[in-house]
């Protein structure tokens, strides 16, 4: 996917948008403008706790210390919903969320051109977008949490947990 986000100063995303030449698909914001996918407006999924809902991550390449921990936090998700996908494309992710497709995602190790534009998407299209532990998005993409309103909190209580705090060494 190719994914272009306006950031102005450093802090606030305006405008982002997120084309999948595969499937010819643009989808796009501006803030406080709702969201799009090809003019049509899209929002996020009615589920409303984590055992109805389905979630997108990623999966690190690098066998580091977080390697092995970052399964253990899919299958503390896997446990817990309908399932988990891995397509390979944050922005995508993002924006799958927005349109419904998927109630949350999460992941780590990201960089800002991977999140800031899908995430100004699904907060457009009702999402809540943020740190592990609730708190402001790092727009380092060092953590990323989106998903609907419904299932947000369940999902901090599982990214939140005291065995997953190495996380929060990331720089």
């Amino acid at each position: 996917a190719v994914s272009i986000a306006l950031v102005r100063k450093k802090t606030e995303t305006v405008c982002g948008v997120v084309y999948n030449p595969a499937a010819d698909r643009c989808f796009y914001s501006e803030k406080n403008k709702g969201s799009y996918l090809n003019k049509n407006k899209i929002k996020v999924s009615s589920s409303n706790t984590l055992s109805e809902s389905l979630l997108a991550t990623g999966f690190p390449y690098i066998h580091d210390d977080y390697y092995d921990l970052s399964f253990s936090i899919f299958k503390d998700f896997y446990d817990k919903t309908q399932g988990l996908r891995r397509l390979g494309v944050a922005s995508l992710d993002l924006c799958f969320v927005a349109m419904g497709r998927f109630e949350g995602f999460y992941e780590f190790n990201l960089k800002p051109w991977d999140v800031c534009a899908g995430a100004l998407i699904a907060k457009e299209a009702g999402a809540i977008c943020s740190d592990w532990d609730s708190g402001p998005l790092p727009r380092s993409g060092k953590r990323i949490l989106c998903a609907n309103k419904e299932i947000h909190s369940e999902m901090v209580n599982v990214l939140s947990q005291d065995k997953y705090k190495k996380f929060y060494d990331l720089k």
